[in-house]
């Protein structure tokens, strides 16, 4: 007698008893089985579910475009699913309606929760919940769920059940539209940023109103910026009458602390209505995104600040295969010409881009440095930084030329450091009272940034560290500034 046991032979006759064990078990009745049934008039177990997975970031918009849907119709009914639904194995309506989930599928009131729709209102959406209702007189049961980023299905769920996948596939097809429709992000200033869990998240921002004489740079720049911008918005109509692009690229390069992005500001601000879209930092990496919410929402901007850490020159150890620069090149070439689409990049480095991107037309077509401020600009910042000011109106001729070689916000900090010297000398009792400016108040402060501040504060505002060493009140030579490339650990001086 053979003590050896087929353990193989055992396996597959145990798996054969449990697959007729299965076939053998009832579907598990529930409440919202039967209720889909009564509902569709007929046993929901064999019919197939649409389903549709979308970025979280959609919540609010899916959310509207139900509401939108809902509004026109009566006898729908929505019900609450137990949220924890989304970490059991196998959860799906079709899995509910079908009888082969045996997780806690009861219906419950339903949650929501609150999506921001803009800076400060958000608008309550539905956590996890079934809704039946028609569509073009057809019945359906539609799953809606959302899951935060760290569950097994993360991001947004709209699962459809019908008795015709047509019927199915019109609704989600519907739902589309109205989701485009109805879009929270049309018209707003966005940021993006990414999660712990490794999703992006969008932010919305209020950016305050800039008037053009706060854009303090040389007439023909400001003029060339707003044309390539402004000017083709207004313009749309005409060039595509004649049969020119619209889509394009604009590029501010020059020093830090120049004006570029203050330049951006002031853009938003004079393209109301246009989707803008900001990019810098690890926000960055959520260029793809970015881009498809640029080309859904038109108008719209795209601008991406410090271009140079992800666009460098190809030839640059470790660019080579920089999965950011060929994304931003294919997004670019990938607009058609009717896209009413503008990039705009700035840079402290524009000889570390890559010349693909600043050299090919169709890509930037307009460059424009936005360089240190010359004697007429350094007056028109005096004048409007003072401008808040209890100035006596003194002559500023000496101080405009002791600031040759400084960058804008040198001189904004300037005068914010001439107000302390003139409340400091009011004594030591507080006063709310703004003081008294004088000439004498901004040469002390003048005095205290060239000559008893750090080296690395009169560099990052635009002054070479050594350029004053013996000079009284001079600024012999424009600031220095470098880059620094994250992907090779290498620095580049200016």
């Amino acid at each position: 007698m053979s003590d050896e046991v087929d353990v193989a032979g055992f396996a597959r006759s145990f798996e054969a008893f449990l697959e007729r064990f299965r076939e053998a078990l009832p579907p598990r009745s529930s409440t919202l089985r039967r209720l889909a049934a009564d509902h569709l008039g007929m046993d929901p177990s064999g019919l197939p579910s649409f389903t549709e997975r979308l970025d979280a970031s959609e919540h609010a918009n899916l959310q509207l475009a139900l509401d939108a849907l809902l509004s026109s119709q009566d006898g729908w009914s929505l019900l609450g699913l137990p949220a924890e639904l989304h970490h059991f194995g196998g959860f799906s309506l079709a899995s509910i309606l079908g009888g082969r989930f045996h997780g806690p599928s009861e219906p419950c009131a339903p949650e929501f929760v609150r999506v921001p729709v803009d800076v400060d209102r958000t608008h309550p959406c539905l956590r996890l919940g079934v809704y039946l209702l028609s569509f073009d007189e057809a019945p359906l049961v539609v799953l809606v769920g959302f899951s935060e980023g760290h569950g097994p299905r993360p991001g947004l769920l709209l699962d459809v059940v019908a008795a015709e996948p047509d019927d199915a596939a019109a609704f989600v097809a519907r739902i589309r539209e109205l989701m485009h429709e109805h879009n929270v992000f049309r018209g707003k200033v966005l940021s993006f940023g990414f999660t712990e869990w490794g999703g992006f998240g969008i932010s919305f921002h209020s950016l305050p109103a800039i008037r053009r004489d706060s854009v303090v740079l040389p007439e023909a720049d400001l003029d060339a910026i707003e044309r390539h911008t402004i000017g083709v918005s207004r313009n749309a109509g005409a060039l595509l009458a004649a049969g020119r692009h619209l889509k394009r690229g604009l590029l501010l390069y020059g020093p830090p602390g120049t004006g570029k992005t203050l330049s951006v500001m002031y853009l938003c601000g004079q393209l109301p209505g246009r989707t803008t879209l900001l990019l810098s930092g690890p926000g960055a990496g959520a260029l793809g995104q970015a881009a498809a919410i640029a080309r859904s929402l038109q108008p719209s901007m795209v601008v991406l600040e410090d271009v140079d850490l992800v666009a460098m020159e190809r030839t640059m150890p470790g660019m080579g295969t920089n999965p950011l620069l060929f994304q931003l090149l294919n997004e670019m070439d990938g607009l058609s010409d009717d896209a009413d689409v503008v990039f705009v990049l700035t840079t402290n480095r524009v000889d570390l881009l890559e010349p693909a991107l600043a050299a090919r037309p169709g890509r930037i077509d307009q460059a424009v440095e936005v360089g240190l401020p010359d004697g007429d600009c350094r007056a028109r910042l005096l004048d409007l930084y003072l401008r808040d000011t209890d100035f006596d109106g003194g002559d500023l001729t000496g101080l405009v030329d002791a600031t040759e070689g400084v960058t804008a916000s040198f001189v904004k900090e300037l005068v914010r450091r001439a107000v302390l010297v003139a409340a400091l000398e009011r004594g030591r009792e507080p006063d709310d009272s703004s003081p008294p400016v004088t000439v004498a108040h901004l040469d002390s402060a003048l005095d205290d940034l060239l000559h008893h501040s750090a080296p690395i504060l009169r560099s990052s505002l635009g002054v070479n560290p050594g350029a004053t060493d013996g000079a009284d009140h001079a600024v012999v030579e424009p600031g220095g500034w470098f880059a620094y490339a994250p992907n090779t650990g290498q620095t580049f001086p200016g």
